[in-house]
């Protein structure tokens, strides 16, 4: 492509690099120049204009970003055209970000002419929400780079959506101590983001026997979330003792992310188990989160991936913990 200045009488058909404010009004860039454009500038006493003139070869900027937002779009996205070289893709339902990363990296790699850029794998996103980008940066590109783009792109950029329909809460209450709703409501929204409806909550003691049989015998098959009054803070507390008495196999408890340490996860009947960390009752971003969005979307989510979630697992403080992380200077 060339691009660079030409003299005005020979720049028709070719594209305005640089928008022009004129006195009859104003050229944008991307424009195609027409006889009547040419005499537009030439009446206001400009020689010479910034061009762009695609090769033979070459794919017009929209043509291009089109070519590869298609290649790297994968199941569940939907594209938006914007113009002047952009393509937008989107999530067609609420989901996690699924990203092949080497195939990211080896299309960014081929002309730093052609972007795609995403946001990080597994972000939730509501429906419509924006996971990613093409950008065509020239007005024309090789067809040939175009292509190659594409291929290392393919199936790239797709959409992991809930694959439960509904989830079950059990809170555990101690004798004398208030019990608010909070934590259901808070629950209830999470779900809400992800597609999920949540069954009515379920209420039992703080007691090991007594929680074990509500696992037992909690409604449905979808996950089930248990908010203990009083946080896990040992293997051996109430929430774990109570899934294994129950039958199920405790697979991790705690969790290098805060808020959300005082998190385990496990399974019973199939069917997966979360003990939900105290800070779980707000609705600001915590650990669970994490864990709670992958197991709704089907990924599967073992002990070392909650261990290295601690690799950016410090995550903004609450002012409402009871307990925060840094301590007031001396007076």
């Amino acid at each position: 492509m060339f691009f660079g200045e030409l003299p005005v009488a020979k720049a028709e058909g070719a594209i305005l690099a640089h928008s022009l404010a004129l006195p009859g009004g104003r050229l944008r860039k991307g424009l195609t120049l027409r006889q009547e454009h040419l005499e537009q500038i030439a009446a206001s006493g400009i020689e010479r204009v910034v061009v762009a003139i695609p090769a033979p070869d070459d794919l017009g900027e929209d043509e291009a970003a089109l070519e590869i937002a298609r290649a790297a779009a994968g199941p569940g996205i939907e594209l938006r055209v914007v113009g002047t070289g952009r393509v937008n893709l989107h999530a067609r339902s609420p989901g996690l970000a699924r990203l092949v990363a080497d195939r990211i990296l080896a299309a960014n790699a081929v002309d730093p002419m052609l972007t795609l850029a995403t946001v990080p794998d597994l972000h939730r996103l509501d429906p419509g929400g924006m996971i990613a980008t093409v950008k065509v940066i020239s007005y024309a590109v090789p067809r040939q780079a175009v292509a190659a783009v594409a291929e290392a792109a393919s199936g790239a950029v797709s959409l992991a959506p809930a694959v439960w329909f509904e989830a079950t809460l059990i809170e555990t209450q101690i004798a004398g101590q208030a019990s608010g709703a909070k934590g259901a409501r808070v629950t209830e929204a999470r779900l809400a983001r992800l597609g999920l409806s949540m069954a009515p909550p379920l209420h039992v003691a703080h007691e090991t026997g007594a929680l074990a049989q509500a696992i037992r015998t909690a409604p449905g098959a979808g996950p089930l979330l248990i908010l203990t009054a009083s946080a896990t803070s040992d293997p051996q507390d109430v929430g774990p003792a109570a899934l294994r008495l129950a039958g199920g196999v405790v697979e991790r408890v705690g969790m290098p992310v805060d808020p959300g340490n005082l998190l385990f996860l496990g399974r019973c009947q199939n069917r997966p188990v979360i003990g939900l960390p105290g800070c779980a009752r707000s609705p600001a971003l915590n650990g669970a989160d994490w864990v709670l969005e992958r197991i709704c979307c089907g990924i599967p989510i073992s002990s070392a991936d909650i261990a290295a979630m601690g690799l950016g697992g410090l995550l903004v403080e609450m002012p409402s913990r009871p307990h925060p992380r840094m301590t007031p200077p001396p007076p």
